[in-house]
């Protein structure tokens, strides 16, 4: 009896871990009109337009970052070669001294010769890191807007305090009236809270194909703020979720079970 031979087990196919900056746009492009149809000409829909455009140029800028600069490199190698031509020319050029040089003739020309090796060791470094950088540059420009946007978003919830539900206070001719029930209160600082989360998705498109420690310090900055600003949104949620259903009143907001005098009253 011929024994069969062991059929292979296939290797299973490696998920894709990279961010997909078509969803992450078409998430930002999903959430505006979300934004607009709860709370219409509103200042926090004008700001997710914005995030949307901003999320398109991170596209692009990103996808810029990634490739090389063609040009610059053809122009850095031409330069490398020319100070490599230079170099080779002056060594060839040295003739051996007749006389023997002293030791302070000596260590005239060692220190001459080890400063021209700095200089021309600098000037190299500096052609082959030019493009790095260059995108590091316009990669950190791009990550300051996105900073700033994550601060907008928290001042927009900055004055959406569920406490007011509660009890509400005298209302203030200095502070913008507030007229939000608890449903569209959740909503509101939910969508803030999704946009934190897209910010930092769209900071991390910069860094995807960009090694530079520079620009992920950034990304990393930028991430944690946004994170930080929506766990503020988040404790918001938790009193709203707290306080049971729509309907119910504030003074029954303010009853729990163990509390004998709220149930008397």
């Amino acid at each position: 009896m011929i024994p069969c031979a062991p059929v292979p087990t296939p290797t299973p196919a490696r998920p894709d871990l990279s961010l997909d900056a078509e969803a992450v746009a078409e998430t930002v492009e999903l959430l505006c009109p979300r934004v607009e149809e709860r709370f219409p000409a509103s200042g926090l829909a004008r700001l997710c337009r914005e995030l949307d455009r901003v999320t398109e140029q991170a596209r692009q800028r990103a996808a810029w970052i990634a490739r090389p600069i063609l040009s610059l490199r053809i122009a850095v190698g031409l330069l490398l070669l020319l100070i490599a031509a230079g170099l080779a020319g002056t060594a060839v050029s040295l003739r051996k001294p007749k006389e023997r040089l002293e030791a302070f003739q000596f260590v005239q020309v060692l220190e001459s010769s080890i400063n021209d090796v700095v200089l021309v060791g600098a000037g190299v470094f500096f052609l082959v890191t030019l493009e790095r950088r260059i995108k590091r540059s316009r990669a950190l420009e791009a990550l300051r807007e996105l900073r700033a946007i994550a601060h907008i978003i928290d001042m927009h919830q900055l004055t959406k305090d569920p406490e007011w539900l509660v009890t509400p206070g005298r209302e203030s001719s200095l502070v913008e009236r507030r007229t939000m029930s608890r449903f569209e209160l959740s909503r509101y600082l939910d969508y803030c809270s999704e946009m934190l989360s897209i910010t930092g998705k769209v900071a991390a498109l910069y860094i995807q194909d960009f090694d530079d420690d520079g620009a992920l310090a950034a990304v990393n900055e930028v991430e944690s703020l946004s994170t930080g600003l929506a766990g503020k949104i988040w404790q918001k949620l938790m009193i709203l979720y707290a306080m049971g259903p729509e309907g119910r009143t504030a003074a029954q907001a303010r009853v729990t079970p163990g509390n004998r005098e709220g149930e008397e009253a």
